[in-house]
């Protein structure tokens, strides 16, 4: 039980560093105020409705775009600092016998093994000591 639980312990370490380290971006295209697509680590597919440029250098009808990009990105850590801490003998002594201790404390209980309880008792037909007058001291 005690391994199982520091598996699990260690795998959601694992994955709390990747996590707070790991950077992504996430893409909005809106059109209007309508969400046509939103995609993560990519860029959003456009609705078609941009407005293009002319190859007409003539023409003079203007009209503003409608669609428009939302980029959100998240920043992750990018330096990870150990801290260490410096102690001296005696509170490294401390320190180590205080966690040997405190994880001995949860040990669980050997299962008891009887090799003899699936075997029935010989029949007793007379107490050999009793006749004999034989006793420990």
């Amino acid at each position: 039980m005690k391994q199982v639980f520091k598996k699990i312990t260690a795998v959601l370490m694992a994955f709390v560093v990747l996590f707070s380290t790991m950077s992504f971006t996430i893409s909005e295209h809106f059109c209007g105020d309508l969400l046509v697509d939103s995609a993560l680590f990519s860029k959003a597919e456009s609705c078609g409705m941009e407005m293009q440029t002319s190859p007409i250098e003539d023409c003079t009808i203007k009209k503003d775009n409608c669609c428009s990009d939302v980029i959100i990105q998240f920043e992750g850590q990018s330096e990870l600092k150990i801290d260490v801490i410096k102690l001296n003998y005696e509170q490294h002594f401390f320190v180590a016998s205080f966690i040997y201790t405190y994880v001995n404390l949860f040990e669980g209980l050997d299962k008891n093994i009887v090799p003899f309880k699936d075997y029935s008792p010989p029949l007793l037909v007379w107490d050999i000591q009793v006749l004999d007058e034989v006793y420990l001291i």
